[in-house]
């Protein structure tokens, strides 16, 4: 029988006394300091519990560290740098204007002096009756932009004075019917369509505007029929208020030509928008009817005459086109445009 004595005060030494015999042996192992016998051994065994031993010697550890010191979080002051603002990113486009408009404004201002283009003669605000009432003109202002759509002077001018002979108001226009109406405005383009259009346009201005048109662009746009181009000029010859550039297909293919958008553009309205972005606005009133003009006569679609053109060396398409006809096919042109 083994017994064994257990020092429970100091809880470092065991020592067990074996009594009986045993075959002599010998053992050694970490936990004793000394070879042991059959007859008496005594072991000296690490008794100290390791999870105390790692808690005093954590708990002893924190006690001698010196105080760790608490960081204070300074406030740190960001600045940001002054960014561009929308604002002044579009005051900066708009700086941008063509290096040679003034010159060439002037040289088309020249060139136009005599004023015997059709759209001086055949303009809106020319074949519409400016002796009828101020409801009545203005009507008549809006239908004579809406038949020349895509329509030469010379043509809508001839519809309007058949309409006008007619009777060219919302009343009568509402009576007649659409056969009728189609032939008064015959030929100008897409004529059916223009009947629908000013049929429904009509009806419009009579139940929600008391017989007159609207008075502003955005009320104007909303009409059957009617576009931006139509608005603005419709704005300047019946309201007399100026409030936006009329790009037709003459002053959109002069202003490309020309170079006066930054970028060159594929429709009416991009142009507009590209031009009242450096244009002095006291150009606004008189640059539609001074291009329309111009292109008329000059800057033509095709077969553009730049050899007479005042402003060749200072156009970048003036500059590229180099064609010039012959006296005979010049001589002929202008016979053409006489009997026109």
């Amino acid at each position: 029988m083994t017994l064994f004595k257990f020092c429970s005060k100091t809880r470092q030494l065991f020592t067990f006394h074996y009594l009986k015999s045993f075959p002599s042996f010998n053992m050694e192992s970490p936990y004793f300091n000394q070879r042991t016998t059959r007859s008496c051994f005594t072991v000296k065994v690490k008794v100290e519990n390791d999870a105390q031993q790692l808690q005093e010697s954590s708990n002893t550890a924190i006690n001698s560290a010196p105080p760790r010191k608490r960081k204070i979080k300074e406030k740190v002051e960001i600045k940001y740098e002054e960014t561009e603002t929308v604002d002044s990113v579009k005051k900066e486009l708009c700086n941008w204007e063509p290096p040679m408009w003034r010159e060439q404004l002037k040289n088309i201002y020249e060139m136009r002096k005599n004023r015997d283009a059709p759209v001086d003669s055949m303009g809106c605000d020319v074949i519409s009756d400016a002796l009828a009432s101020p409801e009545v003109y203005r009507y008549q202002v809006l239908v004579s932009l809406m038949l020349s759509s895509q329509t030469k002077d010379q043509i809508t001018s001839a519809a309007m004075k058949k309409l006008r002979e007619h009777g060219c108001s919302i009343e009568s226009i509402l009576q007649t019917s659409d056969e009728v109406l189609g032939e008064l405005i015959y030929p100008v383009g897409f004529w059916r369509r223009k009947v629908e259009y000013i049929k429904k346009t009509s009806r419009i201005l009579q139940e929600e505007y008391n017989g007159d048109i609207p008075e502003s662009v955005e009320k104007l746009c909303k009409l059957p029929g009617v576009g931006p181009k139509m608005a603005y000029l419709v704005m300047k010859c019946a309201w007399n208020q100026v409030t936006g550039i009329g790009v037709d297909t003459h002053v959109h293919r002069i202003s490309n030509r020309l170079g006066w958008v930054k970028k060159p553009t594929k429709q009416p309205e991009d142009t507009r928008k590209a031009l009242e972005d450096w244009l002095p606005r006291e150009h606004w009133s008189e640059i539609n009817h001074l291009l329309v003009g111009f292109g008329q006569q000059t800057c033509l679609p095709v077969g553009p005459k730049c050899y007479e053109c005042l402003n060749k060396s200072i156009c970048p398409f003036g500059k590229a086109n180099k064609k010039t006809p012959s006296p005979k096919k010049i001589k002929k042109e202008e016979v053409k445009e006489e009997t026109e």
